[in-house]
This record gives C-alpha cells, structure tokens and sequence, in this order.
C-alpha cells in the first residue's frame, strides 16, 4: 500500500525516490530510526501515512545537508510529514483534519513546537496547513530534497489545538 502511494503522481511530486522513502519507513517500523510512522484511517479505510520526528535527532548527516534549516529551529521541536495515499482524498479537508487531530495529540504528550516543512510551491498543502492552525515561520532555500526548491517551515500556533474549554479562564 505505501509502495502504491509513494509511486503515485501526487506523491512523486513531494517525495523522494520510492524506495529510498520505504527504506526509511522499514528503519522507523524497525526500530533503527526514532522517527514514528503511522498510517491513518478515515471511516475504517487506510487513507493516508503521517509520521513525528524529533529535530534533535536530525542535527546530523545527512540530514543537515539535505535540511540546513533544522539549525534555525528549536532542537526541542518535532516535526510532523504527510501525504493523503489516494489523489481522490484530496482537497476534501481530510488531510487538514488529520493533521489538526495529530498535532493534538502530540500537544497532550507535552510537544510545544510543532513543525511542518512543505515545498515552497506547494499550495495545496500550505492551505491544509494553514486550515489545521499552522502558521509560516522561516523559508529555507537551502534544500537537497528538491533542486532549488524553497521549503515553508510552518510551527502550530499555540491555541491551534486547544478546546474551547482549556482556553477559558
């Protein structure tokens, strides 16, 4: 199944080389990479894959080469990736909502910075972002991911995730 999406044309885009990708969701699923993967349903049905890693883990290479931005962030962040498996699912909120209920629950385990790195260009994304309460915070044009292409580092504003009752005094 993620072989099947990370070959599809709306991951293509985004994503590094298939199997480069899936070999490192094997080192996260085995336990050689502290990143955490999931893949998240929606209605009972795979939908699409989200994964959390902690930028203190990545202040190394190759990491730093391939995102020099990590050095201006707050080591204590953690960053969070996705991609809806299915180009039908996009553009239907879905990936904003999943994102919105991930990034709460990484507030309930203590996580005060949240990040998100998309390509500069793509709008889609940031939209579903920006929906799920992430707001801009730096733009890197250092990235080996995609050549010469800006990279939008937006952090979860701070009430983003809240209930209206934990913000009542």
């Amino acid at each position: 199944m993620l072989e099947t999406w990370l070959n599809a044309p709306h991951w293509r885009a985004w994503w590094g080389e298939p199997e480069t990708e899936l070999g490192y969701i094997r080192a996260m699923v085995e336990g050689r990479d502290a990143t955490r993967p999931f893949v998240f349903l929606v209605d009972g049905s795979a939908t699409g894959y989200i994964q959390s890693w902690c930028v203190r883990d990545q202040l190394k290479e190759p990491w730093l080469s391939k995102a020099p931005w990590l050095k201006q962030v707050p080591p204590n962040s953690i960053g969070v990736d996705m991609g809806i498996g299915d180009a039908s699912d996009l553009s239907k909120g879905v990936g904003s909502a999943v994102l919105k209920a991930f990034a709460g629950r990484l507030r309930a385990q203590g996580h005060e910075n949240i990040l998100i790195d998309p390509d500069i260009t793509n709008t889609r994304a940031i939209r579903a972002y920006e929906k799920a309460g992430f707001a801009p915070l730096i733009v890197s044009r250092e990235s080996s991911d995609h050549e010469n292409a800006a990279v939008l580092i937006m952090k979860l504003a701070p009430s983003s995730t809240q209930t209206r009752s934990e913000t009542a005094v």
